[in-house]
């Protein structure tokens, strides 16, 4: 029969071992202009009003898939202690390709290049680039994610398997 007492064992693991949910990567930032974009050119309306964005790296750009996903971002370490905002996560929306960017960033082929404001709200100190965890939202998914195949996905054929 079971014990109803906790196991030690399960205690002293959780303690030293953190579940990672996404991806951990690289970040930097870039500063303005952003226009234009590889994602959507000179259209203004591509940036949300809170000025979280990012120019995605090669790791996640996919062929441009990436354009208009939301990434949740972390900012885990970084080379001088404390550049961290401890348990603060950001929600960033790619509009740009890193490589193509108008503007450089402040670190090359990372993970995603962040703009000031969404680097500035994961970080205490102004560095060149961070290690992140980071994992693509899905709470804000569009039709703009999925494309035209999403919403005709109903309009094609049932397969013959027989």
């Amino acid at each position: 029969m079971w014990s109803k007492v906790a196991n030690p064992w399960n205690i002293t693991v959780s303690q030293f071992f953190h579940v990672c949910h996404g991806d951990v990567g690289t970040a930097a930032q870039y500063s303005p202009p952003y226009l234009p974009t590889a994602c959507f050119g000179d259209d203004q309306t591509q940036f949300p009003s809170s000025n979280l964005f990012a120019a995605a790296g090669d790791g996640i750009w996919d062929n441009g898939a990436s354009c208009g996903r939301q990434y949740l971002v972390r900012c885990i370490s970084a080379s001088q202690p404390g550049t961290c905002v401890p348990d603060q996560t950001i929600q960033v929306k790619i509009v740009d390709y890193a490589p193509t960017a108008l503007s450089p960033p402040s670190a090359q082929s990372t993970t995603i290049v962040l703009s000031e404001t969404a680097f500035g709200g994961i970080t205490n100190v102004p560095l060149d680039s961070i290690n992140i965890e980071f994992q693509q939202s899905f709470r804000h998914a569009t039709r703009h994610y999925f494309g035209p195949y999403f919403t005709k996905r109903k309009e094609l054929l049932p397969l013959d398997l027989t």
